[in-house]
């Protein structure tokens, strides 16, 4: 197997679960790391056994050897860096939200169109056996038309105004913070099973620190370090949101999004109520999913490759029994993006499961549509 060479831009909470999956992943080498700083760039690579690191992302995409990047910056750089990587026709998995915003995601989706490379972006969630299996269940239609979908996106590590991280600086996230980091997730894995777009919407947001104590210095997300020193600051990105949605085909449904609640450490959850039976999974206990039914009793499916769909059993990788979780998750989303940049260089077709450009511009399209509809209070329409 020839092996691909990899890059990843940003050594962060994403840049370290990216170096951790992609050393899973058969025929993938990683042999450059590029980090704000140089400083940081070189403990991450002596970290993980990279050879070689640089201090700006221009230098690594130069870099001759490195035929696909893994973009893990803050969204600030997702546009500069993602338009670099797409012209200089190298391979493109981008953290997730694409950018800050529907007009950057739109231009990148018109030059990912244009690139050599092969690009998508990380939502990983529709990568987990059991979020396939429910996929498998309504695209064969064994329980009739999804006729509703609620669940949610829940989180505590913003819970009190001493919590701090970069995702709260508008600047570097953008204008949507507890929609546009978790919020896009739940609506792409949706959609994903659904086989169905998200047109029409109407939100209810919330911030429920309007004013925080903001850490002098860095602070990594997810890593509940202690502030020494603070300055208060105003927030002006959501903490909570509850959306309306309806989708295409007339399913209807309402997500809640929420990164102030206590005990959540990060449950995204679905329920799809379709004619004869309910399909319901959460991704704290990722190994089960329940089938609901009225007229016989309720079960549960265990993730167990010799019960699943060939689809949904190819993405568990070991027997019943023995758990599968986040890792693997992620995991499967490098080997179906890989599986494609061989197909690609091969001139063969590539299929990928893996959340597309024209996906994850949708996804900024109701990340705008939700502001918008929070901000006047009524329905808008995904492609107002």
């Amino acid at each position: 197997m020839k092996v691909i060479k990899t890059g990843i831009i940003g050594t962060g909470f994403s840049g370290s679960f990216h170096a951790e999956a992609l050393r899973r992943v058969p025929g993938v080498q990683i042999v450059a790391v590029c980090g704000s700083s140089l400083e940081k760039a070189l403990a991450f690579a002596e970290q993980f056994g990279i050879p070689k690191a640089y201090g700006t992302p221009e230098e690594l995409i130069a870099d001759p050897e490195v035929q696909a990047i893994h973009n893990c910056t803050p969204n600030d750089m997702h546009y500069r860096v993602n338009s670099q990587v797409l012209h200089a026709g190298k391979h493109l998995l981008s953290e997730k939200p694409l950018t800050k915003n529907s007009q950057e995601s739109a231009k990148l989706l018109e030059l990912s169109r244009q690139s050599a490379g092969v690009s998508g972006v990380c939502f990983n969630y529709r990568h987990f056996p059991l979020v396939r299996q429910s996929k498998e269940y309504i695209e064969k239609g064994d329980f009739g038309q999804a006729n509703l979908v609620y669940g949610g996106y829940t989180q505590d590590w913003l819970l009190y105004d001493t919590d701090y991280s970069w995702r709260l600086d508008t600047e570097k996230n953008g204008l949507s913070r507890a929609i546009a980091d978790i919020g896009s997730h739940w609506c792409d894995t949706v959609q994903h099973i659904l086989g169905q777009r998200i047109v029409e919407l109407c939100a209810d947001l919330k911030t429920v620190h309007p004013i925080r104590q903001k850490t002098k210095g860095s602070v990594t997300t997810f890593s509940g370090a202690a502030a020494a020193v603070t300055e208060p600051m105003e927030v002006k990105t959501e903490d909570y949101g509850s959306v309306l949605v309806h989708f295409e085909n007339g399913t209807q449904g309402v997500f809640t999004v929420s990164q102030v609640s206590a005990g959540r450490k990060n449950r995204l959850t679905f329920e799809i109520a379709a004619e004869s039976a309910a399909l319901a999974w959460d991704q704290e206990k990722p190994n089960s999913l329940w089938i609901g039914r009225r007229d016989e009793a309720n079960r549960q499916l265990m993730r167990d490759p010799g019960l699943l769909s060939s689809p949904a059993a190819a993405l568990a990788h070991y027997p019943g029994g023995h758990q599968e979780g986040w890792p693997d998750g992620m995991k499967n989303l490098l080997i179906d993006f890989y599986k494609a940049v061989r197909n690609k260089e091969a001139g063969e077709p590539v299929s990928p499961s893996f959340a597309s450009m024209e996906d994850s511009h949708h996804i900024m399209k109701i990340i705008d549509a939700i502001l918008k509809s929070h901000a006047e209070r009524r329905w808008v329409k995904v492609d107002e």
